[in-house]
């Protein structure tokens, strides 16, 4: 027993998990502030301060100095520069999972990688069933995406009640999910590609890696270049967000305990990130005005496909791809979980607020009526998930402790 209290303590030396628990604690408390920004956005938009906030959005900030243009509408500053912030922290995450976390080796990381697949290939079939052929086609990557800080938000509400291995799947399932929206945004929803500018920015890319090879640990030498990487990036016609991954896989990171630059820098975004910059992202993408007819649009095709992509292709594509992986031997169980808590992390991966809502704006920027179905189809899809996410998950410790009394009353030996 001591030997192995030994060998545990030396184990967690190894790894630094001080920013993990610090990303999971303000993600979850994060959640419950994207709620509240959500209502309070839609209260806004239904009321008499909407065209207010609609001007104020649209208001021109920047200027453009020695040719270089940067002025933009607020609402774009928000979704191209601080969203480009929260992918740095993403593409920080996905890094240092891939380094020293649950996707660091091919046995931990194949589990979440598959099951996060499957999360992101049903939903986008169930989509393209539903809009093959009208003018929604092109929205097909709307359902894919997970919201991380929803869906940890509603797990931690669970606490002790699911094993703290789903807590570390789901994250990482949600990650490996971040990094395909984030692929399938810089492959299929950017237009107009000027590739001289595209050459810059991963010439800049390159000299990054090159420090990182140098073993420079000075952040500045890293986020300095990461502005001109985003300023050619936005005039490329891939959209900017992509720069903050680009920058933060640049970054040096170490396997053991040591306090390295990403995870420096990871602390360091956490905070703002959670608590400033999607609250921001969802005030600014979620003021909703309900006109007459928007309940109809739920059962439109647009409608139904992202519900039935996110409410059902979720589930069924993490459930489904995550018992093949465990059929064949090259994925294993979270501990202590059980298929029906996978099917209930399928059901929180159909949260898909932030990213779903980003995706949408790509998908249909021209036509607004469309943009607010959509934004509705989502805004509903992640309620119904998250509610039944959480009454599933919350069910099944419920039954595991009635199973439990039963066998105790009916043990040989407690009869009277």
């Amino acid at each position: 027993m001591q030997a192995l209290v030994v060998s545990f303590t030396a184990m967690a030396k190894l790894i630094n998990l001080h920013s993990f628990k610090n990303f999971f604690q303000s993600s979850s408390t994060g959640g419950t502030i994207l709620i509240i920004c959500v209502i309070v956005s839609m209260i806004i938009a239904n009321s008499g301060a909407g065209p207010g906030f609609e001007a104020l959005l649209a208001r021109q900030l920047g200027g453009d100095i020695a040719g270089i243009h940067l002025r933009y509408p607020v609402l774009l500053w928000i979704n191209d520069g601080l969203m480009a912030i929260f992918f740095l922290l993403v593409g920080l995450e996905i890094k240092r999972e891939m380094i020293e976390g649950e996707l660091s080796s091919i046995k931990k990381a194949s589990l979440p990688i598959l099951a996060a697949v499957g999360g992101v290939m049903a939903p986008a079939l169930i989509y393209f069933a539903f809009n093959a052929g009208t003018e929604t086609a092109g929205g097909w990557g709307i359902p894919m995406a997970t919201d991380i800080a929803f869906a940890i938000a509603i797990i931690s509400m669970l606490g002790k009640r699911v094993p703290s291995s789903l807590k570390i799947f789901l994250s990482a399932l949600a990650i490996v999910d971040d990094l395909m929206a984030i692929l399938v945004i810089a492959i299929f929803y950017s237009t107009d590609i000027h590739f001289t500018y595209i050459l810059y920015a991963f010439g800049i890319f390159t000299f990054l890696l090159l420090l990182n090879k140098l073993k420079v640990k000075n952040l500045a030498a890293y986020l300095i270049p990461g502005l001109f990487i985003w300023y050619f990036i936005h005039h490329s016609g891939v959209h900017a967000t992509i720069a903050g991954v680009l920058t933060a896989f640049a970054i040096p990171t170490t396997p053991d305990a040591t306090e390295s630059p990403l995870e420096k820098l990871e602390h360091m975004l956490v905070t703002p990130v959670n608590f400033i910059i999607m609250p921001l992202f969802a005030l600014a993408n979620t003021n909703i005005q309900f006109e007459p007819g928007m309940l109809q649009g739920l059962t439109t095709v647009l409608g139904l496909g992202i519900i039935a992509g996110l409410v059902i292709g979720k589930p069924l594509g993490i459930a489904l791809f995550s018992w093949i992986a465990v059929r064949l031997g090259i994925g294993k169980m979270p501990k202590h979980a059980t298929w029906m808590h996978i099917i209930g992390v399928g059901m929180l991966g159909g949260i898909g607020f932030t990213m779903s809502i980003f995706i949408a704006l790509l998908s249909f920027s021209g036509n607004q009526l469309i943009l607010s179905e959509a934004k509705f189809s989502i805004l509903t899809a992640s309620v119904i998930s998250g509610i039944i996410g959480y009454f599933w998950l919350y069910r099944i410790e419920k039954r595991k402790k009635k199973t439990e009394l039963v066998y105790k009353k009916n043990k040989p030996g407690n009869a009277i």
